[in-house]
């Protein structure tokens, strides 16, 4: 094992100590199946308004869990006291849940096959872990970009924040799997406020939250362009609350990346967990309209939609070399020429469904989707970075827009409302701007498209080609209860969409 990448004051802990004798204590107690996590999340967040800093945070969490399958049925127990004797209790803790819960489980736990990977170090890609950068030299960032903001003449108010994530995390399990891995991640962010006459709007950054480290915030090339996008801001600002109300009916839509990440999320990240599908989860977000009956049948959308799973990409939110359950992470297709062909899951999921699995794995195989966001929770099957993929040779957005006589190109995430099937919903924006014979002529204000999943899916015509693509996401999705957060992440190049619903956000707010 190299342990290049790794942060040394987390190498000295005794994780592998604890997790030698968790593991031990499991299988003498007669555990078919037992994993052991080991886990420091280190969490920084700057937030700053009007120049001056208004909060700085530090927190960690440290700790342990075991998770074993006694007598066909899941046990588990974590705790936070770093000595062998609380691994042997959190171990004994974990089978007896297990004995106590084999009453109450009708079909006994069964995994689904993996091959086990001895020892192995996985680090994320990035360049300058942010914790060693210095508080204040942060805060002056953020302060200073909200003083440029206020220099716009339509800005009355300016925020800026900065969160930080450094997790790492060791695994290992009676099969004789073991992975160390580290994760940075973080996600800057401003917002400018101003108001004129009746009107109150805002306008933020569209940069997305990216695991890289802290040259993303300092700029340069690859990275994002903070200064072209703070000169702009306010402008784009001014303009809106100048802006007329948008007039409802059917648009054309041309949806800019920074934007069509979130419907992707909503509509078909969510609605492709297999758990979400066979109706085992509902919580925060339903269950899904693609249940598993449609596999294979479904036209999620029209034939230029090719959507994958990924946690394998560079830079990605979700992107990690292993899973919580010990599982070689992965790229799979879900919708095809847009039909709905696969799921995301993990390995019980897997293992109730052996045909999900690729010509290469016939036994049926996870495809990495276990994730617990603490050594506190248990793992569930968590979202992959789902991802549509852009045309090889496909236009650009310039040559997007010149295709639409009448309708508007979105820009930027704002508001959002989905069914709990994942079917029908509504979508707003930073900004919408008109499109008139091929060219743009200026923003509309209180607008939000509105569709079902398949109808929206189905009416996008083209996408656009690799120059288009942009990978968009969020720190905080949800799932579960007790409740647990995730970050994952999102690409997609600019998409146009025929005939879509527009709403006006004003007229429909007072029915």
């Amino acid at each position: 094992m190299s342990e290049a990448g790794l942060d040394p004051t987390f190498t000295a802990l005794p994780h592998r100590h604890l997790g030698d004798t968790a593991l031990a204590r499991a299988r003498d107690l007669g555990a078919t199946h037992a994993e052991f996590r080991f886990e420091r999340v280190r969490y920084q967040h700057l937030g700053v308004r009007d120049g001056v800093l208004q909060g700085a945070s530090d927190a960690e969490d440290l700790g342990f869990a075991v998770r074993v399958v006694h007598r066909g049925a899941w046990g588990f127990a974590s705790g936070v006291v770093l000595t062998p004797e609380e691994a042997v209790r959190v171990a004994e803790t974990a089978v007896q849940v297990a004995q106590l819960a084999a009453a109450m489980t009708p079909r006994p736990v069964e995994l689904a096959p993996e091959p086990t990977y001895d020892d192995v170090v996985w680090v994320s890609s990035y360049e300058v872990d942010p914790f060693t950068v210095p508080v204040a030299e942060k805060a002056a960032v953020l302060i200073d970009w909200t003083e440029r903001l206020r220099a716009g003449a339509a800005v009355d108010h300016a925020s800026a924040s900065l969160q930080q994530v450094d997790e790492h995390k060791y695994y290992a399990d009676l099969s004789g799997t073991r992975t160390t891995q580290r994760r940075i991640r973080l996600q800057p962010a401003f917002e400018a406020m101003g108001s004129s006459d009746d009107v109150f709007d805002s306008m933020a950054s569209t940069a997305p939250p990216v695991g890289r480290g802290y040259e993303y915030v300092a700029g340069g090339p690859g990275q994002w362009d903070w200064d072209a996008e703070l000169a702009e801001v306010p402008e784009l600002l001014a303009e809106k609350l100048a802006a007329p109300s948008v007039e409802p009916g059917d648009y054309d839509l041309v949806i800019h990346p920074s934007n069509l990440w979130l419907t992707i999320h909503e509509s078909i990240g969510h609605a492709t967990e297999l758990d979400r599908a066979l109706g085992y989860e509902a919580n925060y977000a339903g269950t899904s309209f693609a249940t598993y009956d449609k596999l294979g049948t479904l036209r999620y959308g029209s034939p230029v939609m090719n959507v994958t799973g990924d946690r394998t990409v560079e830079h990605g939110l979700a992107t990690t070399g292993y899973d919580d359950e010990g599982v070689a992470t992965q790229q799979w297709d879900i919708v095809r020429d847009g039909v709905l062909v696969g799921y995301q899951l993990d390995r019980p999921m897997a293992a109730m469904k052996p045909e999900l699995a690729g010509p290469d794995h016939p036994q049926g195989r996870s495809n990495g989707c276990a994730y617990a966001d603490s050594p506190g929770h248990i793992p569930i099957q968590r979202m992959a970075n789902v991802s549509l993929q852009p045309e090889p040779d496909g236009p650009s957005t310039a040559e997007l827009i010149g295709r639409v006589e009448r309708g508007l190109y979105v820009v930027g995430d704002k508001s959002w409302s989905i069914d709990m099937q994942r079917y029908n919903f509504q979508f707003t924006g930073q900004r919408f701007h008109r499109i008139q014979d091929g060219e743009l002529v200026g923003q509309v204000r209180d607008a939000a498209y509105q569709s079902t999943t398949t109808d929206f899916w189905g009416s996008m015509e083209a996408v656009g080609g690799p120059r288009t693509w942009l990978l968009g996401g969020a720190f905080n999705c949800g799932k579960a209860q007790p409740g647990q957060v995730a970050s994952v992440s999102h690409g997609c190049p600019t998409a146009l969409f025929r005939g879509v619903r527009i709403l006006n956000t004003t007229d429909e707010a007072g029915h």
